[in-house]
Protein backbone atom coordinates (compact mmCIF):
# COMPACT_ATOMS: atom_id res chain seq x y z
CA UNK A 1 0.00 0.00 0.00
CA UNK A 2 0.75 3.91 -1.01
CA UNK A 3 2.32 5.50 2.21
CA UNK A 4 -0.04 8.49 2.52
CA UNK A 5 2.60 12.01 2.46
CA UNK A 6 2.93 14.53 4.80
CA UNK A 7 4.24 17.91 3.88
CA UNK A 8 5.15 19.92 7.07
CA UNK A 9 6.64 23.39 7.55
CA UNK A 10 9.15 24.09 10.77
CA UNK A 11 11.36 26.70 11.31
CA UNK A 12 14.48 24.97 12.24
CA UNK A 13 15.22 20.68 11.51
CA UNK A 14 18.22 18.53 12.14
CA UNK A 15 21.15 18.87 11.91
CA UNK A 16 20.32 22.01 13.62
CA UNK A 17 19.77 21.72 17.17
CA UNK A 18 20.18 24.89 18.93
CA UNK A 19 16.07 25.84 18.73
CA UNK A 20 15.43 22.66 21.30
CA UNK A 21 12.31 20.94 21.86
CA UNK A 22 10.49 21.76 18.22
CA UNK A 23 12.97 20.06 16.48
CA UNK A 24 13.20 16.91 19.03
CA UNK A 25 9.23 16.63 18.54
CA UNK A 26 9.84 16.71 14.76
CA UNK A 27 12.73 14.52 14.64
CA UNK A 28 11.32 12.03 16.79
CA UNK A 29 7.67 11.93 14.71
CA UNK A 30 8.93 11.40 11.66
CA UNK A 31 11.86 8.39 13.03
CA UNK A 32 9.16 7.17 14.56
CA UNK A 33 6.49 7.56 11.31
CA UNK A 34 8.25 6.91 8.50
CA UNK A 35 7.59 3.11 7.58
CA UNK A 36 3.96 3.92 7.37
CA UNK A 37 4.05 7.72 6.55
CA UNK A 38 6.41 9.60 3.74
CA UNK A 39 7.50 12.93 4.90
CA UNK A 40 8.72 16.26 2.96
CA UNK A 41 10.06 18.89 4.87
CA UNK A 42 10.39 22.47 4.61
CA UNK A 43 12.70 24.48 6.73
CA UNK A 44 15.60 27.11 7.06
CA UNK A 45 19.07 26.14 5.90
CA UNK A 46 20.55 27.59 9.30
CA UNK A 47 20.05 26.92 12.75
CA UNK A 48 18.34 28.72 15.32
CA UNK A 49 20.20 32.31 15.69
CA UNK A 50 23.08 31.52 12.80
CA UNK A 51 23.16 33.01 9.87
CA UNK A 52 25.84 30.47 8.41
CA UNK A 53 23.56 27.60 6.62
CA UNK A 54 24.32 24.49 7.49
CA UNK A 55 27.66 22.52 5.61
CA UNK A 56 27.31 19.86 3.06
CA UNK A 57 23.87 20.69 2.24
CA UNK A 58 22.60 22.15 -1.24
CA UNK A 59 19.83 24.38 -0.31
CA UNK A 60 16.63 24.92 -2.56
CA UNK A 61 16.00 21.76 -3.55
CA UNK A 62 14.59 18.27 -2.18
CA UNK A 63 17.24 16.23 -0.20
CA UNK A 64 17.03 13.19 0.95
CA UNK A 65 17.25 13.34 4.96
CA UNK A 66 16.38 9.36 5.57
CA UNK A 67 14.01 6.55 4.37
CA UNK A 68 10.95 7.75 4.03
CA UNK A 69 11.90 11.87 4.99
CA UNK A 70 12.99 14.45 2.23
CA UNK A 71 13.94 18.30 3.47
CA UNK A 72 13.96 21.47 1.63
CA UNK A 73 16.26 23.28 3.40
CA UNK A 74 15.52 26.99 2.13
CA UNK A 75 17.70 29.51 1.78
CA UNK A 76 17.12 33.20 3.35
CA UNK A 77 16.07 34.25 -0.56
CA UNK A 78 13.62 31.31 -0.86
CA UNK A 79 11.55 31.83 2.14
CA UNK A 80 8.37 32.77 0.57
CA UNK A 81 5.00 32.98 -0.37
CA UNK A 82 5.90 32.29 -3.98
CA UNK A 83 8.88 29.72 -3.20
CA UNK A 84 6.00 28.00 -0.95
CA UNK A 85 2.74 27.86 -3.67
CA UNK A 86 5.36 26.44 -6.19
CA UNK A 87 6.52 23.60 -3.46
CA UNK A 88 2.59 23.05 -2.79
CA UNK A 89 1.70 22.71 -5.94
CA UNK A 90 4.68 20.84 -7.56
CA UNK A 91 4.15 18.29 -4.14
CA UNK A 92 1.62 15.71 -3.95
CA UNK A 93 1.10 15.03 -0.63
CA UNK A 94 -2.48 14.28 1.41
CA UNK A 95 -1.74 16.40 4.88
CA UNK A 96 -0.15 19.72 5.21
CA UNK A 97 1.32 19.96 8.82
CA UNK A 98 2.40 23.16 10.57
CA UNK A 99 4.41 23.15 13.29
CA UNK A 100 4.12 26.89 15.62
CA UNK A 101 1.75 29.65 15.69
CA UNK A 102 3.82 32.85 15.39
CA UNK A 103 6.52 32.49 12.89
CA UNK A 104 5.77 34.29 9.96
CA UNK A 105 7.89 32.54 7.29
CA UNK A 106 6.81 29.27 8.96
CA UNK A 107 3.31 29.00 10.33
CA UNK A 108 2.13 32.01 8.81
CA UNK A 109 2.97 32.12 5.08
CA UNK A 110 2.15 28.42 4.49
CA UNK A 111 -1.01 29.02 5.65
CA UNK A 112 -1.84 31.65 3.47
CA UNK A 113 -0.07 29.12 0.43
CA UNK A 114 -1.98 26.57 1.96
CA UNK A 115 -5.71 28.24 1.00
CA UNK A 116 -6.85 26.25 -1.98
CA UNK A 117 -5.30 22.66 -0.41
CA UNK A 118 -8.93 20.66 0.22
CA UNK A 119 -6.93 18.19 2.13
CA UNK A 120 -6.58 17.74 5.59
CA UNK A 121 -4.46 20.81 7.58
CA UNK A 122 -2.59 20.29 10.68
CA UNK A 123 -1.08 23.34 13.40
CA UNK A 124 0.69 21.82 16.33
CA UNK A 125 0.61 24.79 18.80
CA UNK A 126 3.79 23.30 20.69
CA UNK A 127 2.97 25.06 23.84
CA UNK A 128 2.44 28.85 22.38
CA UNK A 129 -0.94 29.23 23.22
CA UNK A 130 -0.48 28.68 27.04
CA UNK A 131 -0.84 31.90 29.54
CA UNK A 132 2.67 31.64 30.38
CA UNK A 133 4.13 31.61 26.95
CA UNK A 134 1.62 34.64 25.57
CA UNK A 135 3.03 36.62 28.48
CA UNK A 136 6.83 36.55 26.94
CA UNK A 137 6.34 39.31 24.09
CA UNK A 138 2.63 39.45 24.93
CA UNK A 139 1.54 42.62 23.51
CA UNK A 140 2.32 41.20 20.00
CA UNK A 141 1.04 37.89 20.59
CA UNK A 142 -2.07 39.05 21.99
CA UNK A 143 -2.47 41.82 18.75
CA UNK A 144 -1.77 38.63 16.61
CA UNK A 145 -4.16 36.27 18.14
CA UNK A 146 -6.70 38.92 17.37
CA UNK A 147 -5.74 39.15 13.88
CA UNK A 148 -5.67 35.72 13.53
CA UNK A 149 -9.40 35.70 14.35
CA UNK A 150 -10.55 39.01 12.43
CA UNK A 151 -8.82 37.13 8.98
CA UNK A 152 -10.59 33.67 9.89
CA UNK A 153 -6.58 32.20 9.74
CA UNK A 154 -7.57 29.21 10.80
CA UNK A 155 -10.52 28.08 8.74
CA UNK A 156 -10.58 24.17 8.39
CA UNK A 157 -7.58 23.37 10.54
CA UNK A 158 -7.31 20.78 12.58
CA UNK A 159 -4.62 21.81 15.73
CA UNK A 160 -2.55 18.78 17.56
CA UNK A 161 -2.18 19.18 20.95
CA UNK A 162 -0.19 17.29 22.63
CA UNK A 163 -1.98 17.02 26.03
CA UNK A 164 -5.52 17.69 27.20
CA UNK A 165 -3.92 21.09 29.26
CA UNK A 166 -2.90 22.27 25.81
CA UNK A 167 -6.29 21.44 23.99
CA UNK A 168 -7.83 23.50 26.74
CA UNK A 169 -5.56 26.49 26.45
CA UNK A 170 -6.01 25.98 22.47
CA UNK A 171 -10.03 26.19 22.60
CA UNK A 172 -9.41 28.89 25.21
CA UNK A 173 -7.41 31.40 23.56
CA UNK A 174 -9.02 30.60 19.71
CA UNK A 175 -12.26 29.46 20.79
CA UNK A 176 -14.66 26.59 21.44
CA UNK A 177 -15.39 26.10 17.57
CA UNK A 178 -11.99 24.71 16.63
CA UNK A 179 -10.82 20.98 16.18
CA UNK A 180 -8.40 19.42 18.06
CA UNK A 181 -6.68 16.52 18.70
CA UNK A 182 -4.30 15.20 21.10
CA UNK A 183 -1.39 12.88 20.16
CA UNK A 184 1.45 12.79 22.44
CA UNK A 185 5.00 13.55 21.49
CA UNK A 186 7.22 11.01 20.35
CA UNK A 187 10.09 9.69 22.21
CA UNK A 188 13.60 8.46 20.54
CA UNK A 189 13.20 5.02 20.25
CA UNK A 190 15.55 3.76 22.13
CA UNK A 191 16.57 4.19 25.64
CA UNK A 192 20.40 4.96 26.28
CA UNK A 193 22.78 2.55 27.88
CA UNK A 194 22.55 2.65 31.63
CA UNK A 195 25.30 4.44 33.24
CA UNK A 196 26.38 4.59 37.02
CA UNK A 197 27.76 8.08 38.67
CA UNK A 198 29.72 7.75 41.98
CA UNK A 199 27.07 9.58 44.79
CA UNK A 200 28.54 10.48 48.00
CA UNK A 201 26.70 12.62 50.87
CA UNK A 202 27.78 16.16 49.94
CA UNK A 203 28.04 16.43 47.10
CA UNK A 204 25.79 16.81 44.27
CA UNK A 205 25.91 18.25 40.27
CA UNK A 206 23.23 19.49 38.77
CA UNK A 207 22.49 19.83 35.29
CA UNK A 208 20.27 21.84 32.56
CA UNK A 209 19.83 21.71 29.32
CA UNK A 210 17.86 24.78 28.00
CA UNK A 211 17.88 27.91 27.05
CA UNK A 212 18.91 31.08 28.90
CA UNK A 213 15.39 32.67 29.25
CA UNK A 214 12.44 33.62 31.55
CA UNK A 215 10.27 30.72 30.37
CA UNK A 216 13.17 27.98 31.52
CA UNK A 217 13.00 29.95 34.92
CA UNK A 218 17.04 29.77 34.66
CA UNK A 219 17.23 32.70 37.38
CA UNK A 220 14.59 31.23 39.76
CA UNK A 221 16.73 27.88 40.07
CA UNK A 222 20.05 30.02 40.83
CA UNK A 223 17.99 32.05 43.24
CA UNK A 224 17.03 28.66 44.98
CA UNK A 225 20.98 27.65 45.03
CA UNK A 226 21.37 31.01 46.66
CA UNK A 227 18.65 30.80 49.22
CA UNK A 228 20.54 27.54 50.44
CA UNK A 229 22.70 29.68 52.50
CA UNK A 230 26.01 27.81 53.73
CA UNK A 231 25.54 24.48 53.13
CA UNK A 232 28.52 22.04 53.56
CA UNK A 233 30.22 19.91 50.63
CA UNK A 234 29.87 21.11 47.23
CA UNK A 235 27.26 21.67 44.88
CA UNK A 236 27.84 22.19 41.02
CA UNK A 237 25.58 23.53 38.63
CA UNK A 238 26.26 23.52 34.95
CA UNK A 239 24.05 25.37 32.36
CA UNK A 240 24.27 23.82 28.55
CA UNK A 241 22.10 26.56 26.43
CA UNK A 242 21.51 29.72 24.20
CA UNK A 243 21.50 32.39 25.84
CA UNK A 244 18.18 33.64 24.56
CA UNK A 245 18.01 37.16 25.87
CA UNK A 246 21.30 38.56 27.52
CA UNK A 247 19.92 41.15 29.79
CA UNK A 248 18.29 38.35 31.66
CA UNK A 249 21.47 36.70 31.54
CA UNK A 250 23.46 39.59 32.92
CA UNK A 251 20.59 39.17 36.11
CA UNK A 252 21.24 35.66 36.32
CA UNK A 253 25.14 36.52 36.47
CA UNK A 254 24.42 39.14 39.49
CA UNK A 255 23.27 36.31 41.29
CA UNK A 256 25.90 33.87 40.48
CA UNK A 257 28.56 36.13 41.79
CA UNK A 258 26.67 35.94 45.49
CA UNK A 259 27.15 32.49 45.61
CA UNK A 260 29.14 30.76 48.20
CA UNK A 261 32.43 29.22 46.87
CA UNK A 262 31.05 25.64 47.27
CA UNK A 263 28.27 26.15 44.99
CA UNK A 264 29.49 27.09 41.45
CA UNK A 265 27.23 27.78 38.63
CA UNK A 266 28.83 27.69 35.09
CA UNK A 267 27.47 28.17 31.47
CA UNK A 268 28.83 25.53 29.26
CA UNK A 269 27.61 26.05 25.41
CA UNK A 270 25.76 24.48 24.06
CA UNK A 271 25.07 20.53 23.25
CA UNK A 272 24.13 18.61 20.22
CA UNK A 273 20.81 16.62 20.22
CA UNK A 274 22.15 13.58 19.65
CA UNK A 275 24.32 14.15 23.02
CA UNK A 276 21.99 15.55 25.56
CA UNK A 277 21.32 11.73 26.99
CA UNK A 278 25.05 11.11 27.21
CA UNK A 279 25.62 14.29 28.90
CA UNK A 280 22.45 14.01 31.34
CA UNK A 281 24.57 10.85 32.76
CA UNK A 282 27.39 12.74 33.75
CA UNK A 283 25.01 14.76 36.68
CA UNK A 284 22.82 13.44 39.19
CA UNK A 285 19.93 15.09 38.59
CA UNK A 286 18.29 17.19 35.76
CA UNK A 287 17.45 20.77 37.72
CA UNK A 288 14.65 22.82 35.57
CA UNK A 289 11.90 24.63 37.11
CA UNK A 290 10.64 25.78 33.95
CA UNK A 291 7.35 27.93 33.90
CA UNK A 292 5.52 25.46 31.32
CA UNK A 293 5.77 23.00 29.33
CA UNK A 294 3.53 21.42 26.76
CA UNK A 295 5.88 18.53 27.05
CA UNK A 296 9.40 18.99 28.17
CA UNK A 297 11.56 16.21 26.11
CA UNK A 298 14.74 17.11 28.08
CA UNK A 299 12.85 16.08 31.23
CA UNK A 300 12.35 12.47 29.06
CA UNK A 301 15.87 12.13 28.21
CA UNK A 302 16.48 12.87 31.96
CA UNK A 303 14.11 10.11 32.95
CA UNK A 304 15.68 7.49 29.72
CA UNK A 305 19.04 8.38 30.88
CA UNK A 306 18.05 7.11 34.57
CA UNK A 307 18.55 10.45 35.81
CA UNK A 308 16.10 11.83 38.31
CA UNK A 309 14.49 15.32 37.52
CA UNK A 310 14.01 18.47 39.50
CA UNK A 311 10.99 20.43 37.67
CA UNK A 312 8.01 22.18 38.06
CA UNK A 313 4.49 21.48 38.40
CA UNK A 314 4.07 23.09 34.72
CA UNK A 315 5.00 20.08 32.99
CA UNK A 316 2.76 17.16 32.23
CA UNK A 317 5.57 14.94 34.00
CA UNK A 318 3.44 14.68 37.45
CA UNK A 319 3.43 12.50 40.24
CA UNK A 320 6.95 11.77 39.97
CA UNK A 321 7.74 11.62 43.70
CA UNK A 322 5.27 8.30 44.11
CA UNK A 323 7.59 6.90 41.40
CA UNK A 324 11.19 7.88 43.13
CA UNK A 325 11.38 9.46 39.78
CA UNK A 326 12.06 12.89 40.71
CA UNK A 327 10.27 15.85 42.24
CA UNK A 328 7.23 18.16 40.45
CA UNK A 329 7.28 21.15 42.55
CA UNK A 330 5.04 24.36 42.45
CA UNK A 331 6.22 27.65 41.65
CA UNK A 332 3.19 29.59 43.41
CA UNK A 333 5.09 28.89 46.92
CA UNK A 334 8.76 30.50 47.93
CA UNK A 335 11.42 28.59 47.45
CA UNK A 336 11.67 28.10 51.38
CA UNK A 337 7.86 27.13 52.22
CA UNK A 338 6.44 23.64 52.20
CA UNK A 339 4.04 21.81 49.66
CA UNK A 340 1.57 20.64 51.34
CA UNK A 341 0.33 18.06 48.30
CA UNK A 342 4.31 16.31 48.70
CA UNK A 343 5.69 17.15 51.33
CA UNK A 344 8.67 19.01 49.43
CA UNK A 345 10.01 22.88 48.85
CA UNK A 346 12.84 23.46 46.66
CA UNK A 347 15.30 24.04 49.41
CA UNK A 348 14.84 20.72 50.64
CA UNK A 349 14.63 18.62 47.85
CA UNK A 350 18.11 20.33 46.98
CA UNK A 351 19.46 19.23 50.53
CA UNK A 352 18.31 15.99 50.04
CA UNK A 353 19.56 15.04 46.88
CA UNK A 354 22.92 16.71 47.94
CA UNK A 355 23.12 14.61 51.09
CA UNK A 356 21.83 11.29 49.20
CA UNK A 357 24.25 8.23 49.05
CA UNK A 358 24.89 5.98 46.82
CA UNK A 359 22.15 2.80 47.26
CA UNK A 360 19.26 5.27 47.91
CA UNK A 361 20.53 7.55 44.38
CA UNK A 362 20.57 4.40 42.44
CA UNK A 363 16.96 3.80 43.70
CA UNK A 364 15.88 6.92 42.26
CA UNK A 365 17.72 6.31 38.96
CA UNK A 366 15.89 3.10 38.58
CA UNK A 367 12.78 4.76 39.29
CA UNK A 368 13.38 7.21 36.83
CA UNK A 369 14.38 4.70 33.91
CA UNK A 370 10.93 2.97 34.60
CA UNK A 371 9.04 5.97 34.30
CA UNK A 372 10.73 6.64 30.84
CA UNK A 373 10.27 3.21 29.91
CA UNK A 374 6.12 2.87 31.02
CA UNK A 375 5.98 6.31 28.44
CA UNK A 376 7.94 4.85 25.62
CA UNK A 377 6.22 1.71 25.26
CA UNK A 378 2.42 2.95 25.20
CA UNK A 379 1.06 1.29 22.34
CA UNK A 380 -1.41 4.18 22.22
CA UNK A 381 0.92 7.13 21.05
CA UNK A 382 1.36 5.96 17.49
CA UNK A 383 -2.25 5.31 17.42
CA UNK A 384 -3.16 8.77 18.39
CA UNK A 385 -0.78 9.80 14.91
CA UNK A 386 -2.40 7.22 12.99
CA UNK A 387 -5.91 9.17 14.15
CA UNK A 388 -4.14 12.73 13.80
CA UNK A 389 -3.21 11.92 10.17
CA UNK A 390 -6.34 10.10 9.33
CA UNK A 391 -9.22 11.70 10.95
Amino acid sequence: MQKKKILIFIDWFLPGYKAGGPVRSMANMVEYLRDEYAFYIVTRNTDYTEIMPYKGIEPNQWTDFSEGVKVYYAAAENQNLSTFKNIISSTTFDVAYINGIYSWKFSIMPLIALRKFSGKKVVASRGMLAQSAIDVKGGKKKLFLKLVKLFNLYKGVTFHATNEKEKEDINGILGLGLKVQVADNLPKKTLPEEKSINKVGGELKLVSLARISPEKNTLFAIECLLELGKVEGRISFDLYGQVYNQQYWEECKSVIVKLPENIKVTHKGTVEADRVGDTIQNYHALFLPSRGENFGHVILESLMAGRPVLISDQTPWRGLTGRKAGWDISLVESRRSKVESQGNSWEGVLNLLKEMEQEEFEGWCEGARKRAERFIHDPGLVKSYDRLFNI
